[in-house]
């Protein structure tokens, strides 16, 4: 698809680093939503604003699946029927934005995931731990082959909103892949690279018990769904 034909969307919570990376994806001629989910200092006060950067403020903070589902909503309005997600803490690239455009076609209703190459410095051995664990379930419920099923990097088209998801938070980004996975409708990857900073040089909101737990919750509370699903009753 056209590459442009899409709105990058970035969730930010007291993270000082979504200006530059604003800055950057701005430069690349992006439209740019970011969501501000209720940090200290407004970011709608101090981000220079105009015609093709905007700001959603939530008022108090409710998690990142509600951020994307806001950007989501703020996508749609502006006419977009695509959006990339991207993460504020630098770890995305702006220039590996076409990647992810490139790997569907206009109209199709199709989530493209940035599979990570994490053969870099900095990654986190947990990271790789937990990805492997993550891919294995979240495989088994979409039916698809995922190899970053954690990566905040993608693209989603706004028929994400039509799905029945209940999480808010980091698990929203598994439930909406399973979600639209059982409606018959594309996942598919594209490679890309990414930039970890040192450990004391990085800004993670990322739990990593609760959130992980919440995450495996989503495959435990949809798994009589599957079935009902796979025995062809739903």
């Amino acid at each position: 698809m056209d590459r442009y034909r899409a709105a990058v969307v970035i969730p930010t919570l007291n993270n000082d680093t979504v200006f530059n990376i604003v800055k950057a994806v701005r430069q690349l001629g992006y439209e740019v939503i970011v969501v501000d989910d209720g940090s200290h200092v407004s970011i709608k006060d101090v981000l220079k604003c105009d015609e093709k950067t905007h700001v959603v403020t939530h008022e108090r903070n409710f998690g990142k699946g509600a951020a994307l589902i806001s950007g989501c909503r703020k996508t749609k309005e502006l006419g977009y029927s695509y959006f990339v997600s991207m993460d504020a803490d630098g770890q995305h690239l702006p220039c590996e934005i076409y990647k992810l455009a490139d790997a569907v076609n206009d109209g199709d209703e199709t989530i493209v995931i940035g599979s990570r190459d994490f053969n870099t410095d900095n990654v986190p051995q947990g990271s790789k731990i937990g990805r492997l664990i993550s891919n294995f379930w979240a495989s088994l419920d979409t039916g698809c082959k995922i190899t970053d099923s954690l990566s905040g990097f993608r693209l989603y088209p706004v028929s994400i909103l039509q799905l029945p998801t209940y999480t808010i938070k980091f698990d929203y980004e598994m439930e909406v892949l399973v979600r639209h996975a059982w409606l018959k409708r594309k996942i598919v990857e594209a490679s890309v690279e990414c930039y970890y900073p040192k450990a004391e040089e990085r800004i993670s909101h990322f739990k990593k018990w609760r959130d992980t737990m919440s995450i495996i919750w989503v495959h435990i509370r949809l798994l009589p769904l599957r079935i009902l699903l796979l025995k062809g009753f739903i």
